[in-house]
């Protein structure tokens, strides 16, 4: 590599992303055994107006590229330029992927060898509080000057190159960077590859981070490695943006499909990634609540809530909800006007139910009709089953389970083969608290289609957690910050 040719680029775009940007300015030096022997530099008109931010950060207006060359007029000088070099740019991905669309509006291919110095900084040069091109020059005392016009940022690259190729004179880093089979060679620029190999080759899930650790990606995976490093091969605008942001990958391994599902729900819920669009908004479900009126009678309703409550049922398809509530109704002998399937006031007069024993017109008592909607209450409860559904674990020998009780998702947990699990109570010391939504009926009911009835468990009847039990879940759910977990359960 000692006669090579480097090409050190930086454009200026207009904004927007990589799939809408559009080059405003280019600048080209052509670098051999370390040192500068040509230069090209040219404005470019994008066709497009320059957002007042973007002339902000760089100067460049619309006035300034009314008159310069379109790309299609510089594209042969570019390509001729850097037809033997390798690219070489400050966040390659980013200069290479705007160069090379502009290259397919034209319907021609632009491929080249590209070399990143932020991630060769990382490596070369390690322990800097941060590596953007600003940062570095002011550590290493690097001339920097006419930031963020093309020109001026190339100038600065070439002696942060020279340094880097002083630092390599075996060529070994670079040579491993661009190896197509490297995982180097496809990183975004503040990921390490030691992070990528660490990661497990198991179910389970993985959360993309940012510079301050915060969350901006959830996601599930049968294989969490090649899910991860599947992001990076995916050319789309969002993808890009989400490496670009990257700093770290945490990954939680679950044992199976069901679980890593389950527990990518309660991430997206509780931390809202920036790039997560799916399930971050939560879906309504429609309750039967029941209250006491003026009269003493038990009333049922049908209640609308973005947030499981204790309730006599709940349901995530408003038509099914009605169509129980008058399932009940009829079979019950309630009357429609107190179940809130009529508006009016006066005696029922459902289009279907018809066999109303007189609470309306009161020739039937109070206590005879609350016993029947106690008794309707109860069948109802009876219909939402509790059950576990067991799964591969962790480890060979562990079982994963996720536990519904009384039809609702109340967590998920590990226990060990040896362990002797009898009842709906042994799954107690073993239960990490999760809550209730839409999504992880959506997710649960899905896997029970699929799936059928193997691997779960049913029980007779839901469990009265021990008070003990109770003040422990609740000082773990204070610790992490989940305290609203427990409005939605009632823990007796």
């Amino acid at each position: 590599m000692k006669s090579q040719l480097f090409a050190i680029i930086d454009v200026e775009t207009t904004g927007g992303g990589i799939a809408g940007n559009r080059i405003t300015e280019i600048c080209i030096a052509l670098l051999r055994d370390g040192e500068v022997i040509d230069k090209y530099s040219t404005l470019v008109n994008p066709e497009r107006d320059i957002p007042y931010y973007i002339t902000a950060l760089t100067g460049i207006d619309n006035e300034m590229i009314a008159k310069a060359p379109f790309f299609f007029e510089v594209a042969e000088k570019i390509e001729e330029f850097t037809k033997d070099a390798i690219f070489v740019a400050h966040n390659v991905g980013f200069d290479y992927n705007v160069i090379r669309g502009e290259f397919q509006l034209l319907g021609q291919t632009y491929n080249r060898k590209k070399l990143c110095t932020v991630r060769l900084s990382r490596k070369l040069i390690p322990g800097m509080l941060s590596y953007s091109l600003g940062r570095l020059c002011s550590t290493l005392n690097i001339p920097h000057l006419n930031r963020h016009r093309a020109e001026g940022d190339v100038d600065a690259t070439v002696i942060l190159f020279q340094r880097l190729l002083s630092l390599d004179v075996s060529f070994t880093i670079m040579n491993s960077f661009m190896n197509s089979r490297s995982k180097q060679a496809t990183l975004p620029p503040h990921l390490s590859a030691e992070q990528i190999t660490e990661l497990p080759e198991a179910s389970g899930i993985y959360l993309f981070k940012n510079q301050k650790h915060k969350v901006i990606y959830a996601g599930k995976a049968k294989n969490i490695k090649k899910r991860v490093l599947s992001h990076f091969y995916d050319k789309k605008n969002k993808e890009y943006h989400l490496g670009q942001e990257t700093h770290f990958i945490d990954y939680e391994i679950t044992g199976n499909e069901l679980l890593a599902l389950l527990v990518e729900s309660e991430h997206i819920r509780k931390h809202y990634p920036k790039f997560n669009r799916a399930q971050k908004w939560p879906a309504t479900t429609h309750q039967i609540i029941s209250y006491i009126n003026q009269r003493g009678i038990i009333q049922l309703a049908l209640g609308k809530t973005k947030v499981l409550q204790d309730s006599v049922g709940t349901f995530y398809n408003k038509t099914e909800a009605i169509e129980k509530l008058e399932e009940i109704c009829e079979t019950f002998k309630l009357c429609p006007r107190f179940c809130s399937l009529q508006s009016n006031s006066e005696k029922c007069s459902h289009y279907r139910i018809k066999n109303c024993e007189g609470i309306c017109e009161e020739t039937e008592t109070v206590e005879d009709y609350n016993l029947k909607v106690q008794a309707a209450m109860r069948a109802l409860k009876e219909n939402n089953q509790s059950f576990a559904i067991q799964g591969k674990g962790r480890t060979e020998g562990e079982i994963a389970f996720a536990l519904v009780v009384e039809g609702q998702y109340k967590g998920f947990g590990f226990f060990d083969r040896s362990d002797a699990i009898c009842n709906i109570e042994d799954y107690e010391p073993f239960l990490k608290l999760q809550q209730a939504s839409y999504h992880t009926h959506a997710i649960i009911r899905s896997h029970l289609k699929k799936n059928g009835e193997r691997n779960v468990v049913y029980f007779e009847e839901a469990p009265t957690l021990s008070n003990h039990r109770i003040k422990t879940l609740k000082k773990s759910a204070v610790k992490a910050n989940l305290e609203d977990v427990f409005s939605h359960w009632d823990l007796g």
